[in-house]
């Protein structure tokens, strides 16, 4: 009996509140405080004063509480001491933006306790932190111990990750939550736009039903997050409590629509329709408790019809999955990730799995891959139906076939016919093929005008090189214009001390040394030849830029000139000087070259093409990241009959099974936006013209080199290769 006893002892003293305060050791600490709240657990209703003074408090023990729903006001009290030698402004960060009402009660240096009140029905303009979070200012004395109280009512679910961390870390972790938020947004707008396009090409409803649910969704969790009120209604605190629930019913509704049109319930699950409607109904009650201000009512009807909704359309699109019907494993997938991700953002809410970034980020990401899934889904979906209409239309086509065979062969002057209509079409294939190849001149024609295009904004792009130079010399100009008034004042003054006859020479001596001391001359004349120096160097890479543009730029396309290469190259760089960021060593090994004959405004065309490409595979591999090398090689070839231009990167190199088709006209691998195909192209064709050639090596992964051999002069290639 005495041993039963002393375990429920021990059982009662593990739970007994233990009121643990938060202490601040280093100033820039960013500290999750959960661990340190307690709660107030007397009389309901009551007011600051009884709390304030009260005892009845019990420890929450968990990082992140979770205190559920309540329809009163909930008090925390927070204990935090300052450990360090020096004073601490730190930031106290609510990270759970639907509340209602919270407000901070802080004390004074008398004593006193002062309250600071934000919550969702208040403008978002009254916020002193433009964020989504509930941020309050925290004065925290050096070694000293305050105890702050917080009040929170909320018609929702009180959720409470509270963080108390420098501004520093705080402006950091914003940062990194807004990536990852509007990383998300652009994917669900991304998602919605091109899916809204494809409804207006195929007319299908399943896309429209799908575009309102992707975009419902989307809006949706930007409310969880806090980013609707920020952005979309920050004046209107009414709906700002509403909005999370309303097109939440909204996300859910679209989303039963969807799944009837996508898995065809009317034709493999008839008897779940009128189910189905009593789902909708529910979404449509929540919407419209919402509106009229039974915000709590209307959360519950969402949760559960969401949650009993999404079970149901899972078991339904498993049935048809396994009954035949194929477009039903991406909902059969896409639904089990969603289910999963929400299952670990509850576990989360409730302290089963601990509160990070992929966690409290759970539903984001995999609302993402779910979105994703079905719009393939959808589009496999199209297509089986697009297979059917096609099957259907080749067997209606193998009748006609046959009919047309019975005719024929009942009929011999219909074959003669089919004979004379043979030859028209022979004449006019002959015809055809000549205008291909007129329609193969005019391709060669676009190829050299989008050349000359993207050259001419690549070229008009130096305009941000010469800005640079530009504005280090207007910006001289003003210290330069108050230094030169400062001379010209210093000569008045000794101007005037030297006339005047009332003053002997020695006090003129005087005079004149301390109005140049009080000046210091002699620091006003370094100053004026450091501006004039200034001004002389912004005037002299202004000077470079623009003759190396004018030699990148050259007109003479058309006539065969000698160039020096070395000096395309160097004005080519220079171009890209924007291009090629710090973080991208380049190295020069310029040889002693000969003059080359040839189209140099042309030559310089291949190489900006050949180092964007390879300042593209740099940033691919290394990003913004230190590591990535540009080198170029010039020399004579071995039988001195020409020169070689080498281009070498270590990006992340060519494949192997690519490496044939790199010079196809409007063949890339960039990503939509970032390139036409026809850089290589034109570099190759250009090269060719001049009677030489290119050779590729690349190793995926290390890097790729661009050899160009190009001949010294073009009369002597034609006379040791005639035609």
């Amino acid at each position: 009996m005495k041993c039963w006893f002393l375990l429920f002892c021990l059982f009662i003293g593990a739970y007994l509140p233990t009121h643990a305060k938060l202490s601040v050791d280093d100033p820039g600490q960013r500290l999750l405080v959960g661990h340190s709240l307690a709660r107030y657990t007397g009389p309901e209703n009551s007011d600051f004063s009884t709390v304030s003074s009260s005892s009845a408090f019990q420890s929450l023990n968990r990082d992140v509480p979770n205190l559920g729903t309540s329809p009163n006001a909930i008090w925390l009290r927070l204990p935090i001491k300052n450990n360090t030698q020096q004073d601490l402004d730190f930031l106290l960060e609510i990270a759970y933006p639907l509340l209602d009402e919270i407000e901070l009660y802080s004390p004074s240096e008398n004593g006193a306790y002062q309250s600071i009140k934000l919550g969702e029905h208040q403008n978002f303009s009254s916020r002193k932190y433009k964020v989504a979070n509930y941020v309050f200012d925290i004065h925290l004395p050096r070694k000293s111990e305050k105890v702050f109280f917080l009040r929170i009512k909320s018609t929702e679910q009180v959720i409470l990750p509270i963080y108390l961390s420098s501004k520093r870390q705080f402006v950091r972790q914003m940062n990194s939550d807004s990536l990852l938020s509007g990383i998300y947004i652009g994917i669900v707008f991304i998602m919605a736009i091109y899916n809204l396009f494809l409804f207006f090409s195929v007319r299908e409803r399943g896309y429209l039903y799908y575009v309102l649910y992707v975009a419902c969704a989307g809006i949706t969790q930007m409310g969880i997050k806090g980013y609707s009120f920020q952005y979309l209604w920050p004046s209107w605190p009414y709906f700002a409590t509403k909005g999370p629930i309303i097109f939440g019913c909204l996300s859910g509704l679209f989303a039963l629509l969807f799944a009837g049109s996508f898995l065809r319930l009317s034709k493999n699950a008839p008897r779940s329709r009128p189910i189905i409607t009593i789902f909708i109904a529910f979404f449509v009650s929540g919407t419209i408790l919402a509106l009229i201000g039974q915000t709590q009512l209307a959360f519950f009807v969402m949760q559960v019809t969401t949650g009993a909704g999404s079970l149901f359309v899972l078991y339904l699109s498993y049935r048809i999955m396994i009954s035949g019907y194929k477009p039903a494993k991406y909902f059969v997938y896409g639904w089990t990730v969603l289910l999963l991700g929400s299952v670990v953002f509850l576990l989360k809410d409730y302290g089963i799995l601990d509160y990070n970034n992929f966690t409290s980020n759970a539903v984001q990401i995999a609302s993402v891959i779910e979105m994703a899934l079905l719009s393939f889904g959808l589009a496999y979906s199209i297509n089986i139906l697009k297979q059917e209409n096609e099957e259907a239309y080749n067997r209606e086509l193998a009748i006609s076939q046959e009919n047309a065979r019975l005719i024929s062969e009942q009929n011999v002057i219909l074959e003669q016919k089919v004979g004379e209509r043979t030859r028209e079409l022979t004449e006019s294939n002959t015809s055809l093929q000549t205008t291909l190849e007129h329609l193969k001149e005019a391709q060669s024609q676009l190829v050299e005008a989008e050349k000359m295009a993207s050259l001419g904004q690549l070229t008009a792009g130096v305009a941000h090189e010469i800005n640079n130079p530009i504005n280090f010399v207007t910006a001289n100009i003003t210290p330069l214009k108050r230094d030169i008034n400062m001379i010209w004042a210093t000569l008045d003054e000794v101007e005037r001390i030297a006339f005047n006859p009332d003053i002997s020479d020695n006090e003129k001596q005087v005079q004149i040394k301390k109005f140049k001391d009080d000046l210091d001359i002699d620091y006003l004349k370094t100053e004026v030849d450091f501006l004039l120096q200034g001004m002389g160097d912004g005037a002299h890479r202004t000077a470079e830029i623009v003759k190396s543009l004018r030699i990148f730029s050259r007109v003479d396309e058309d006539t065969l000139k000698f160039a020096d290469i070395n000096e395309g190259l160097a004005s080519t760089l220079v171009i890209l000087n924007s291009l090629i960021n710090n973080s991208i060593e380049v190295e020069k090994n310029y040889g002693n070259l000969p003059r080359v004959e040839c189209y140099a405004g042309k030559l310089n065309q291949v190489f900006m093409n050949i180092i964007t490409n390879a300042v593209y595979a740099i940033n691919k591999k290394f990003a913004d990241d230190s590591g990535g090398k540009l080198s170029i090689e010039t020399g004579v070839t071995a039988d001195e009959s020409g020169i070689f231009v080498k281009i070498a990167d270590n990006g992340i190199g060519i494949p192997e099974n690519i490496r044939d088709r790199i010079f196809e006209p409007f063949f890339t691998t960039k990503d939509v936006g970032e390139g036409t195909g026809l850089g290589m192209s034109i570099a190759y064709n250009t090269i060719a013209k001049h009677h030489g050639k290119i050779i590729v090596e690349s190793e995926e992964g290390e890097g790729t080199a661009f050899t160009l051999h190009i001949p010294i002069q073009q009369r002597d290639w034609h006379q040791n290769n005639p035609e």
